[in-house]
């Protein structure tokens, strides 16, 4: 059986009516660009209080957004309702795991990239994983510094601790 390619978009803030960040836009835009016939689409994105408060998960949301872009229902798999980086990888792991030799492109921030990098790999060790990161220029230099520096400090203590999952 041919492999599938899987695009699993990451989660990222929702206001608590459901309306998508621009740095959740920005990466369903990009899994959209890349969708094309025959591809798989896994969402992630539970809830919490840093990214979703509203009554549905993000992946939801989501999947709306990109269901009204054309991509067809038959293209989604199940939701890893995550709530963190760690959980999208694990709980992407799980449904990955179901298909046979699937390969697997990560779509996330540039900000995010070198993280998900070191997340994904260890947790999907043995996929074949591409990860992807999506130019977020968009953010002003305060909010861009302010993340630059969530994730430095997310990549430090995973070295000093190990990834635990």
């Amino acid at each position: 059986m041919e492999s599938k390619e899987v695009l699993v978009i990451l989660g990222s803030p929702n206001s608590p009516e459901g309306e998508l960040s621009d740095i959740a836009k920005s990466r369903l835009d990009r899994g959209a660009q890349l969708y094309s016939a025959g591809k798989l689409i896994l969402c992630t994105g539970g809830w919490g209080n840093h990214f979703n408060t509203s009554s549905k998960a993000h992946a939801v949301y989501a999947k709306e957004y990109l269901l009204a872009k054309g991509i067809p229902e038959s293209a989604f798999l199940e939701f890893a309702l995550s709530g963190n980086t760690v959980e999208d990888a694990s709980k992407s792991k799980a449904m990955l795991s179901k298909l046979d030799n699937p390969i697997i492109k990560v779509i996330t921030s540039d900000f995010h990239l070198a993280r998900v990098q070191l997340i994904f790999n260890e947790i999907l060790k043995g996929f074949s994983v591409q990860c992807v990161g999506v130019n977020s220029s968009f953010l002003d230099s305060e909010q861009r510094a302010r993340l630059m520096l969530h994730e430095r400090s997310a990549i430090d203590r995973i070295i000093q601790n190990g990834l635990i999952y």
